[in-house]
């Protein structure tokens, strides 16, 4: 079996983006699954863009999104990706875009299709703090969970796939009084989470 697993380039000035350090940090082989590891641009008009190809290219049996949120105090599996792109700052190409839905012929939302109070549990068992979201914002990582639930519904929704915010990494948080969590925590929290699907 395989599972895609991403992770977002540096953005907002930051020299790192935790989400794909994650991602490429963990095993090559987790429990029934191989992963296929990659970085998505932090970009609404190329994000998807990236991603659905490798969707097409691996048929994946799962699809697991990675992002960054600085600020959060815990591994946070979204409950719930929303239909508009509302940016508080530009996204890598300088695109934001100010309330605009992301498709206007599509739902309003899609929930998440992995299994995310069994990963929460899982994570937390582990000693990694985790807990349920349930707005992944209004920026790239949202529009990038709803492009991909939408295609994958599209494709005859077969394929589990979700979105999990990961905090900052120590060296993120320096000068900024923020909570961070180490790489290796990280890395140890997502393993779980796939321990769970």
């Amino acid at each position: 079996m395989k599972l895609l697993i991403t992770g977002f380039s540096p953005f907002g000035g930051e020299s790192v983006n935790p989400s794909y350090e994650t991602a490429r940090g963990l095993p090559d082989r987790i429990g029934p699954f191989d992963l296929i590891k990659a970085e998505i641009p932090t970009s609404f008009s190329r994000s998807f863009a990236v991603l659905r190809p490798l969707i097409q290219t691996h048929k994946p049996d799962a699809v697991m999104l990675l992002g960054q949120a600085g600020g959060r105090t815990a591994i946070t599996p979204e409950r719930v990706a929303i239909n508009v792109m509302d940016a508080s700052r530009p996204d890598n190409d300088g695109e934001s875009p100010k309330d605009v839905p992301i498709d206007p012929l599509g739902p309003a939302a899609y929930f998440s299709t992995l299994p995310i109070k069994e990963m929460e549990k899982a994570m937390l068992s582990a000693g990694i703090p985790a807990a349920i979201s349930n707005t992944a914002g209004t920026y790239v990582c949202n529009y990038l969970m709803y492009q991909a639930l939408h295609f994958l519904q599209k494709e005859g929704g077969c394929v589990p796939c979700g979105f999990i915010h990961v905090p900052f990494i120590p060296e993120q948080a320096k000068g900024k009084d923020a909570f961070s969590l180490p790489l290796p925590q990280l890395i140890a929290g997502i393993q779980a989470a796939i321990s769970a699907l």
